[in-house]
């Protein structure tokens, strides 16, 4: 039977009965004032009323004493164990219980396995080492490893890290993290960044990064890992931020010289390429007339075939160049609607080629904007040319411009084709990823996105996509108008912003005490 329900049931039972005794004496000293004392008048109602205050003071008192025994000796068990007491206080005699012993015999024995249980927790934590350089797990872990404390600077740091970055431990311990480990990544998303973001917000938090680059004093080409890190607000013991260093140096300096090869050989491409789209510009112009629709449906294809491997072959040396840091973008005053036109009036042969129509909704009164014009150029394009991709076997293709609440010209690039499944949307962006569902029926280098977004990045927009599997992707980007930029230091010659579009981003407390 439960404990409580028993204990419940035998409260029940002496209210009952003391409710019972209170009823009899009242009606005990009616019978006694009516017919055995004979009383009448005021006497009588006065001897009526005094027998329920008598009852009215005694029986709570009487109630009281009793229902509160058995959490008198819980409390008591309680105070028996607890550290803070006087340890003078002893342990409650439970077998003197008459009202709910099997309850608190019970509840007193839980208090005591508790007491038990949290004795041996505190014991074990007192022994338990404070200092990390004596902890096996920590310095036996293969895994490149160190902590920092609130002030980013190192505390402990295992062997497989001093053996990775080849200096020593002596070296490193005290030192700010940002002068010991000059670490390069591929977004604006940095270790700096998040770890302040989550100073500020955050109690606990966690974050992992790849492709990040360590540059070393003594090594001509860095390293090169994946990062995670574990930060913990106010840690008792000063282990405020954990890093683990998972190295890919190997893997990843070969995808670099894959793309150093791949870029050579595509730059290779563009002297032919030139020469070929201008043949085919001078047969349009001097044989087009002449020629039936099926051959000049022939010379159509071949100027589309033209323009999508130029635009393969700009993407791949333009990602070459940000990758090095080496492409740089003269942002000048330039009329976003005409850009608009040029682009989509160069994209309408590839899209007839495919049976597609582009159509475009502007805003009539956008203000001019700061931007390179060939870059923006390339983002327009290769978000129009994925739409012409992806487009399934719809017929439309939207642009649209207009601008946002923000002050800012929002573009966006809207087509009704294959769409894109939401676990792959958080990659959309990265270099190289292109979608499982649709590589092997439809080309491409993964390169046209990451592109872009770098681009937009430098001229200080957004990107961003929504997207719905066999409904169709909308791509939206920003661009800042050109009168807000007047703060920037322009070139004094030409009245242009220069920004460079950066493939690894360092940490922007690099140098700091």
């Amino acid at each position: 039977m439960d404990y409580l329900q028993k204990f419940a049931g035998q409260v029940r039972s002496r209210l009952a009965i003391a409710f019972l005794v209170n009823n009899l004496l009242i009606i005990g000293g009616w019978y006694l004032a009516a017919n055995v004392f004979h009383l009448s008048g005021w006497q009588f109602w006065t001897v009526l009323l005094i027998i329920p205050i008598i009852t009215i003071v005694i029986w709570p008192l009487i109630m009281t004493s009793t229902l509160l025994q058995p959490l008198r000796l819980i409390w008591q068990a309680i105070l028996h164990v607890s550290p803070t007491t006087d340890s003078s206080t002893g342990a409650p005699e439970i077998d003197r219980l008459r009202l709910g012993r099997e309850l608190v015999t019970n509840l007193t024995s839980q208090i005591y396995q508790l007491a038990s249980v949290v004795g041996e927790i505190e014991s074990t934590k007192r022994k338990a080492p404070e200092d990390l350089h004596s902890s096996f797990l920590a310095n036996a872990l293969p895994l490149p490893m160190t902590v920092l404390d609130k002030e980013e600077k190192i505390v402990f740091v295992n062997d497989a890290l001093c053996k990775y970055i080849k200096r020593g431990a002596d070296e490193l311990i005290g030192q700010n993290v940002y002068t010991i480990l000059d670490m390069s990544f591929s977004s604006h998303d940095t270790f700096d960044k998040w770890l302040n973001e989550s100073k500020q917000n955050a109690a606990t938090a966690d974050h992992s990064w790849e492709r990040v680059r360590l540059g070393l004093a003594d090594e001509s080409n860095a390293l090169q890992f994946d990062l995670a890190a574990h930060y913990n607000k106010g840690n008792p013991s000063g282990f405020e931020t954990l890093l683990v260093f998972f190295d890919h140096t190997q893997q990843y300096s070969q995808d670099d010289q894959a793309m150093g090869f791949v870029a050579l050989s595509v730059h290779e491409l563009r002297a032919p390429l030139t020469l070929l789209r201008g043949y085919i510009e001078v047969f349009d112009e001097e044989l087009g007339p002449n020629l039936n629709s099926e051959l000049k449906g022939f010379m159509g294809k071949m100027d589309a075939a033209g323009q999508q491997l130029a635009g393969f072959v700009d993407n791949i040396l333009n990602v070459a160049k940000i990758e090095d840091n080496q492409l740089t973008l003269q942002l000048r005053e330039e009329n976003w609607p005409s850009i608009i036109d040029s682009v989509v009036s160069d994209m309408r042969l590839r899209a007839k080629v495919r049976g597609l129509e582009l159509k475009t909704d502007i805003q009539g009164d956008l203000p001019t904007v700061g931007v390179d014009r060939y870059s923006i150029y390339e983002v327009l394009a290769n978000l129009i040319d994925n739409a012409i991709k992806y487009s399934k076997t719809s017929k439309e293709i939207f642009v649209t411009s207009k601008l946002n609440s923000d002050g800012l010209v929002e573009t966006s690039v809207k087509d009704f084709g294959l769409g894109i499944d939401a676990s792959v949307l958080p990659h959309i962006f990265d270099k190289f990823y292109r979608s499982h569902r649709n590589r092997a029926q439809i080309g491409g280098t993964g390169l046209g996105l990451y592109l872009a977004k770098s681009i937009v990045d430098a001229l200080g927009g957004q990107i961003w996509v929504s997207s719905k599997v066999d409904e169709g992707s909308n791509f939206t980007f920003t661009i800042i108008p050109f009168a807000q930029l007047a703060g920037e230091q322009k070139d004094g010659t030409s009245g242009s912003v220069s920004r460079g579009a950066h493939g690894w981003i360092k940490n922007h407390s690099l140098y700091r005490d």
